[in-house]
C-alpha cells in the first residue's frame, strides 16, 4: 500500500496537470471579441467570408492575402451568408438580435428581431432587406435566406416551422410550406418549442426546394404544389447512422456529377456527402478528423477542395481533394464560410464521385487514434454522447475545448477521490451509506 505522502503527490501532479491545461487552453483559445483579435489567415485566391453565432456574433471578411475586410459585430448572432449575385464584394446575411426589454414589440422578453441584411465588403455600406420581431428567443432565428431574384427570398423559420417566399418590397408573403402539414408533431423536437429547427433552405433549378429539418435527421425536397417528395428524402428521424442533427446541406445537380447532397452531419462530427442512385440515396464521400466536434457548414469549391466550419472545434479549415488540410483559420464560434468567386455555397462545386474523392474517416480505435488529443476524443466521446457533450460546450466559457473538458473532468474526479482519501484517514468510522436501506419484515 502507497504512503499518504505519495498518494498525495499523486493527487498533486494530477491536479497541477488538469490546471495547466485548462490555463494553456484559456490563454491559447481563438477569439474575435475585437478586429484587434481577429487571426490573420494564410493567403487565398479569393475573399473568404465567415459569420459566428454565439460568444462574439460576427461577420468576418478577409482578402485573398490574409489581410481583415471587413469586420461587424453589431447583431447578437449571425448565420448564413452569401454572395449577392453580380457583385463582386457584396454580401447577404442573415442576423438576430435579442431584445431583453419589455416595449412595443416585445411584451415578455427576451423576444427576437430576425434580419436579411446587405452589406459592401468594400464600403461597409448595410442595407436591410427584410426583418421580423419574433415573440420568442429560443429557437426562434432564421438559420437561413435565400435569394430568389431582385424582390424576393426564400426564409428558413424556424419558430414557425415554415418555409416561406417573401417580396421584399411589398412584404407580401408569397408562398408558404408549413413542415406539420407533412410531419407529424409526435416526432422531432420538443412542440411547439423547438419541434423541427429548420435550419437550412435551398431553391434548386428544377423549382422545388431544399430543407434541412435537424430535429427530424433529414433533408427533405418540397414540390411547391403539392409537398414533401416522399422518396427523395434524405435521411429519417433517429437514423443517426444516415443523419444527426445536420446543418446546411448543399445539393450539386447532375451537371456536376449529382444529384447529390453535401452535408455537415453536425453530430457525428463529419462532414458526408450521399449520391442518388435510383430511388434512394447512397453513402460516397465522408470526411473528419481527431478535432472535429462539431461541424455546421461544408461547401464544394470550384477546385475540388471543401470549406468546412467545425464550430465547436472552433476552426475554418479548407481540405483538398487528398483528404488534407491546406488552409486553417481558429475562431471562437464559426457558422457558415463563403469563398467569394466560386459562387454561393457549394453551386459551382462538382459531387465528390466526380471528383474521385477518397474518404478520411476518424474513430474511436482507429490507426490514427494514438495522439494526445485522440485518446482524448476517444474517452470522451465513449463517456459522454455526442449531442450532451456539443451543447456543453456551447453554453461553456469560449476557450472550453475537448481537451479542457477532460483535464476539468479528471481534475474535479481527482479531488473527490483526495478528499475521499483524507476522510478516511482522519475520520477512520466515517462510512459513505446509501440513503435508500431495506427493512426486513
Amino acid at each position: 500500500m502507497p504512503s499518504r505522502r505519495r498518494i498525495r503527490l499523486a493527487f498533486v501532479v494530477v491536479l497541477l496537470l488538469s490546471v495547466a491545461v485548462l490555463a494553456n487552453g484559456a490563454m491559447k483559445a481563438p477569439t474575435t471579441a475585437s478586429t484587434s483579435e481577429v487571426p490573420r489567415p494564410e493567403p487565398r485566391d479569393n475573399a473568404t467570408v465567415v459569420t459566428e453565432s454565439a460568444r462574439f456574433g460576427t461577420i468576418i471578411a478577409w482578402n485573398p492575402d490574409g489581410s481583415l475586410l471587413y469586420y461587424e459585430d453589431e447583431h447578437t448572432k449571425y448565420y448564413d451568408v452569401d454572395r449577392v449575385p453580380n457583385t463582386s464584394m457584396t454580401v447577404e446575411y442573415a442576423a438576430t438580435d435579442t431584445i431583453h426589454t419589455e416595449g412595443p414589440t416585445c411584451s415578455s422578453p427576451p423576444c427576437t428581431r430576425n434580419v436579411v441584411e446587405r452589406v459592401n465588403l468594400s464600403t461597409g455600406e448595410v442595407t436591410e432587406i427584410y426583418a421580423r420581431y419574433d415573440h420568442d428567443e429560443y429557437a426562434g432565428e432564421w438559420h437561413d435566406h435565400e435569394r430568389v431574384n431582385e424582390t424576393h427570398i426564400l426564409v428558413a423559420d424556424m419558430i414557425e416551422d415554415q418555409v416561406f417566399m417573401v417580396n421584399t418590397e411589398t412584404e407580401i408573403i408569397e408562398w408558404m410550406w408549413d413542415a406539420q402539414s407533412d410531419y407529424p408533431v409526435e416526432g422531432g423536437g420538443p412542440y411547439p418549442d423547438d419541434w423541427a429547427h429548420l435550419n437550412d433552405v435551398e431553391l434548386l433549378d428544377d423549382g422545388r426546394v431544399m430543407v434541412s429539418m435537424r430535429n427530424q435527421d433529414q433533408v427533405a425536397f418540397i414540390d411547391r404544389e403539392t409537398g414533401v417528395v416522399e422518396n427523395w428524402t434524405l435521411g429519417s428521424e433517429d437514423d443517426h447512422e444516415t443523419l444527426y442533427e445536420q446543418h446546411n446541406p448543399d445539393y450539386i445537380p447532375e451537371e456536376r456529377g449529382g444529384p447529390a447532397v453535401l452535408v455537415a452531419d453536425s453530430e457525428n462530427a463529419r462532414i458526408i456527402e450521399y449520391q442518388r442512385e435510383g430511388e434512394g440515396w447512397t453513402k460516397s464521400w465522408e470526411w473528419s478528423d481527431d478535432e472535429m466536434q462539431w461541424p455546421r457548414d461544408a461547401d464544394r469549391l470550384p477546385n475540388g477542395n471543401t470549406l468546412i466550419t467545425d464550430t465547436n472545434g472552433k476552426r475554418l479549415i479548407e481540405v483538398n481533394q487528398q483528404g488534407e488540410i491546406v488552409w486553417e483559420v481558429p475562431l471562437s464560434h464559426p457558422y457558415d464560410a463563403e469563398r467569394l468567386g466560386t459562387g454561393p455555397e457549394s453551386s459551382t462545386g462538382e459531387s465528390a464521385r466526380h471528383l474521385g474523392l477518397e474518404s478520411r474517416t476518424s474513430t474511436v480505435g482507429s490507426d490514427d487514434g494514438f495522439s494526445l488529443l485522440a485518446i482524448i476524443r476517444d474517452l470522451v466521446r465513449i463517456v459522454i454522447p455526442a449531442r450532451i457533450f456539443n451543447a456543453v460546450i456551447f453554453v461553456a466559457p469560449v476557450w472550453m475545448g475537448r481537451a479542457e473538458f477532460f483535464a476539468a473532468f479528471v481534475g474535479i474526479l481527482a479531488s473527490l477521490g483526495w478528499i475521499g482519501f483524507e476522510l478516511k484517514w482522519w475520520l477512520p468510522d466515517f462510512e459513505l451509506r446509501s440513503p435508500v436501506v431495506r427493512k426486513d419484515r
